[in-house]
């Protein structure tokens, strides 16, 4: 659709990069500005609050298991976790707050990617350890497909180092600064 209403150059050029907009503004003219900022917000707000709902369940499950702060495991009348509902609001809200939503997403492609290879990383493991192992589930194209995405992975990572570095380091900054958080927290349920 955009290469149909837009020219090339407009789409090459589009104002912050915001092509969505720059498309909405010529089939809408300034309404088409306003309808896509009520349509990013409206994505918004769903983000956060599936954000919300998946991570505030992560921190309940850490909890019960003593790795995150005790507060997150108490349930309330309604047996939801309210006190980890309610952390992680927090947080998503702040992320949401402190920045564009491209910054955000440079910060964390690079730690996601890292998780992504160590979970494919993962499967070699557990095929090599476990090759007896039951598995309702098998990687298509294994062991070839994995491998694929594990060097395309690695590559998008050695980029957004080179060409990223300022969202990249910060980014990891922020993941590697769970591990002492991590083992204060284990600290602090053990003491409690």
């Amino acid at each position: 659709m955009y290469l149909k209403a837009l020219p090339f150059e407009a789409i090459q050029h589009a104002p912050s990069d915001r092509v969505g907009t720059l498309l909405l503004q010529t089939v809408f003219g300034e309404t088409g500005m306003y309808l896509m900022a009520a349509l990013i917000m409206i994505s918004t707000f769903g983000c956060i609050n599936g954000l919300t709902l998946s991570g505030g369940r992560v921190y309940y499950a850490m909890a019960l298991d003593g790795l995150f702060l005790p507060q997150a495991k108490k349930l309330n009348a309604q047996q939801s976790p309210q006190s980890a509902l309610i952390m992680q609001a927090v947080w998503t809200s702040a992320l949401t707050l402190s920045g564009s939503y491209g910054d955000l997403l440079d910060y964390v492609v690079f730690a996601v990617l890292l998780f992504y290879i160590l979970t494919v990383l993962g499967v070699f493991i557990l095929r090599k350890k476990q090759p007896d192992a039951i598995r309702p589930y098998k990687v298509w194209g294994y062991p070839v497909v994995p491998v694929v995405y594990i060097l395309l992975a690695l590559f998008i990572c050695i980029s957004l180092l080179m060409y990223k570095p300022d969202f990249t380091y910060p980014g990891l900054f922020i993941v590697l600064s769970g591990v002492p958080v991590y083992y204060v927290v284990k600290w602090f349920s053990k003491s409690t």
